[in-house]
């Protein structure tokens, strides 16, 4: 794709599992790239990785997002550097599992931090420029989780259904604009998210075949580059997502519940 090859993506979470797809898609297709994850070291390797290969350029920027200043500091310092953002994938993000009032109030805090707060805090401070200029994507990563309750992982369920509706909505606001939405929910998917969040023996997870990170990246990659508002990877995944709206509230609960509980 010539003609992006003076573009820029910038992409949270860039260090592992679906953010490490996401920058091999957009390094392939001749980005620049603005890499965003705690571990220096990771996005460092990842830099020169891809700089090599492709002949790109590649900024790394070391930052934990559950820190309230960390956007607006990501912000200042691609202005300060002349850099302007294309494409912003908001991919970091993380869960915690357990009863709600049992998990360390920190951790669903941090959680609410990543997942929402800073989400959107990029979107407003980039959105800016890419309507200004005419033009832009954005790539909101959500959930299948998004489209229900999810007990034993209430702020986590709670957290993707706020960015599945607030992408929605700013896709509508956005129409005529040249800048695009995009909220990819997908399912399970192999990456260390289940590690992370303690959670690998549940029946969600435990025994059943999931997605690639890979897999899921592509299909993204596709959706946002053709500027669909939704994309849900995989048919067992769309039917979830839509079978909800015609089951009872409660009965889809209660179904959520069976299926975040470990075997």
């Amino acid at each position: 794709m010539q003609s992006n090859r003076r573009q820029t993506a910038l992409i949270t979470g860039a260090s592992g599992g679906i953010g490490y797809e996401f920058v091999k898609l957009f390094a392939q297709d001749g980005y620049n790239l603005v890499l965003v994850a705690r571990s220096v070291e990771k996005l460092n390797k990842i830099a020169d990785e891809f700089k090599n290969k492709f002949g790109i350029d590649v900024k790394v920027i070391s930052k934990d997002l559950s820190k309230p200043s960390a956007p607006e500091e990501i912000f200042t310092e691609l202005e300060q550097a002349s850099i302007k953002v294309d494409v912003l994938v908001n991919n970091a993000g993380f869960a915690t599992y357990g009863l709600f009032n049992e998990i360390d109030l920190n951790a669903e805090l941090q959680l609410l931090q990543v997942n929402i707060l800073c989400l959107t805090h990029l979107t407003k401070l980039f959105l800016k420029g890419m309507v200004k200029r005419g033009s832009g994507k954005i790539l909101n990563v959500a959930s299948t989780a998004a489209f229900q309750p999810g007990p034993l992982m209430a702020v986590y369920y709670a957290s993707k259904a706020y960015v599945l509706s607030f992408s929605e909505a700013i896709a509508n606001e956005l129409e005529g604009t040249g800048v695009s939405v995009t909220a990819l929910c997908p399912g399970p998917t192999e990456s260390g998210f289940q590690q992370r969040a303690a959670m690998e023996d549940s029946k969600l997870v435990s025994g059943q075949k999931i997605m690639t990170a890979e897999t899921v990246a592509q299909i993204g990659y596709r959706g946002l580059l053709e500027n669909k508002t939704v994309v849900v990877p995989g048919i067992k995944n769309k039917l979830l997502a839509e079978s909800v709206r015609f089951t009872p509230r409660k009965l889809v609960t209660k179904l959520v519940r069976n299926m975040q509980e470990s075997k």
